[in-house]
């Protein structure tokens, strides 16, 4: 039996950073497609500024996160944390370059967004920056997607901006109030399914009893 999902995820989202080896785990299983899609968490109007509660916010989930799914946070990415009052969480940028990677080699997106997650959580890289995804696309040999990124055309912000409003009007649709998200799909139909499971079974989402 063939499943297919539908993972909607944000490239600052620690959570979804946690489930990167479930989901990874889950899309390299035979017989399973993963579709994924940004949901521009921190992008757009969405875009917030890193102030102490946020901080302490953030510490603390991550804290919550090691603990559950054994996901590795860096100390160069907890020193940014610490330390970085007045940063911007922006995630628009990196949604970007994951389209740019969809337009160029859409079956390798998943690869390009563990790529960006390791560099900001393991290496504290600013992965706001949009110099510093083109280096990472470039590191990663996704040298037509950083050529893209360089210099987005039309074509590649309005097919961004149609994957947001996908991402957006599936969670509207569904009362899906965060992320990581993952629905199964039959057809034009979706299913919600609980991506918690990510964190602790993944290959059991894979199984034909899961799917009935």
């Amino acid at each position: 039996m063939t499943a297919h999902f539908l993972y909607l995820f944000d490239p600052l989202c620690g959570w979804c950073y946690g489930a990167s080896a479930g989901i990874a785990a889950l899309a390299k299983h035979p017989g399973v497609t993963v579709e994924t899609l940004p949901t521009g968490l921190f992008a757009g109007d969405r875009v917030r500024t890193l102030g102490s509660e946020m901080r302490d916010h953030i510490l603390a989930s991550d804290r919550r996160i090691a603990a559950l799914t054994g996901a590795v946070f860096g100390d160069p990415y907890r020193e940014r944390i610490v330390g970085g009052a007045g940063l911007t969480l922006d995630s628009s940028h990196a949604t970007l370059a994951l389209t740019t990677v969809a337009q160029t080699v859409p079956d390798r997106e998943l690869d390009a967004f563990h790529t960006i997650q390791r560099a900001r959580y393991i290496e504290g890289r600013d992965i706001p920056d949009v110099f510093v995804l083109i280096d990472l696309l470039v590191e990663a040999g996704f040298d037509a997607a950083a050529v893209m990124l360089a210099n987005p055309d039309p074509g590649v912000r309005k097919a961004n901006a149609q994957r947001l409003e996908r991402a957006r009007s599936v969670m509207q649709h569904f009362g899906i109030g965060g992320v990581p998200a993952l629905l199964r799909v039959d057809g034009t139909a979706l299913t919600p399914v609980d991506a918690s499971t990510l964190y602790r079974d993944p290959l059991s989402l894979a199984s034909s009893h899961r799917l009935a």
